[in-house]
């Protein structure tokens, strides 16, 4: 029961991705090849709203949904290590055609052969889990 929230949480965000095209493969394709704004738009959004809700957050010390305190820590400055992450991760967008967030929706949605791409996905992050230590941080 504890856990719920999430699990309600979980089930809109894959209802938003779902009913705005966001998970779908075309979509994906149209803006990879720069055919449509549809993409841009959604993603666009979804950054004016976390800029937002960052800055509403840090303004009236929000807390979380648990009732702790929500901390900022400063990141790395560094651009290339973000360069470089940014571009294995828009590879892997665009060669599986989906990102984290939608291949869970797909799978909801029972489209299987996603299970390919999700399977990769868990693959990689135990690998990365392996490798970790000796990746620069």
């Amino acid at each position: 029961m504890k856990y719920l929230k999430f699990v309600l949480i979980g089930i809109a965000f894959g209802i938003v991705m779902f009913k705005s095209e966001a998970a779908s493969w075309f979509r994906i394709y149209e803006m990879f090849q720069f055919q449509s704004f549809h993409m841009y738009g959604i993603i666009g959004s979804a950054l004016f709203l976390g800029v937002l809700g960052t800055y509403l957050i840090k303004k009236y010390k929000l807390k979380s949904i648990d009732g702790e305190p929500i901390k900022f820590t400063p990141k790395d400055k560094s651009f290339s290590r973000y360069m470089f992450g940014g571009i294995l991760f828009g590879l892997g967008w665009a060669l599986a055609g989906s990102c984290p967030g939608p291949i869970y929706t797909l799978v909801g949605a029972g489209y299987l052969p996603i299970l390919v791409t999700l399977a990769g996905a868990l693959i990689g992050t135990f690998i990365y889990g392996l490798l970790r230590h000796k990746l620069p941080h």
